[in-house]
């Protein structure tokens, strides 16, 4: 077993609106939905809804340096599914957002603009329809599953 450095007393801990440069990992049963630790780390500022309030939460009071695993039971990350957020999108409208030659199938993430202009979200085709219209499900991924959340805080401003 490999030594445990501890981490030093003063070390800036995570607060609302702290800014931080992590490595993170969400997992459902399926396997990961998003891993950073393979690539360049994430930067986000807390409270600003880059990730949900439940795993914002987790972070709260954490030193720079840990490198922990939190285990959240279902429906508590990213909340439960909703089945109002499965819907039909015209291919009409689909063709004003996107490109009209764009074939749509199975799978397909697509990002939609916010109805201001100042975000997307996002929500995965589930069925195309003869007229071109996309049935998509708009939900978190991670709706309703337990998630494990694996965080390694580089830094905190």
């Amino acid at each position: 077993m490999a030594p445990v450095t501890p981490l030093p007393t003063d070390a800036p801990v995570v607060q609302p609106g702290s800014f931080l440069t992590l490595h993170y990992r969400l997992a459902g049963p399926a396997g990961d939905v998003i891993n950073t630790f393979e690539g360049k780390p994430a930067t986000l500022s807390l409270g600003m809804g880059e990730l949900s309030p439940s795993v914002e939460n987790l972070l709260l009071g954490l030193p720079e340096g840990t490198h922990a695993t939190f285990h959240v039971p279902a429906g508590e990350a990213f909340g439960e599914r909703n089945p109002e957020m499965v819907q039909w999108v015209a291919r009409r409208l689909l063709n004003e957002l996107g490109d009209p030659l764009e074939q749509y199938t199975l799978g397909d993430v697509v990002q939609f603009p916010t109805p201001d202009g100042s975000n997307t979200y996002a929500g995965v085709a589930m069925q195309v329809r003869d007229d071109g219209a996309v049935q998509f499900d708009f939900n978190h991924p991670l709706a309703s599953q337990p998630v494990t959340f694996e965080v390694k805080l580089i830094g905190v401003l």
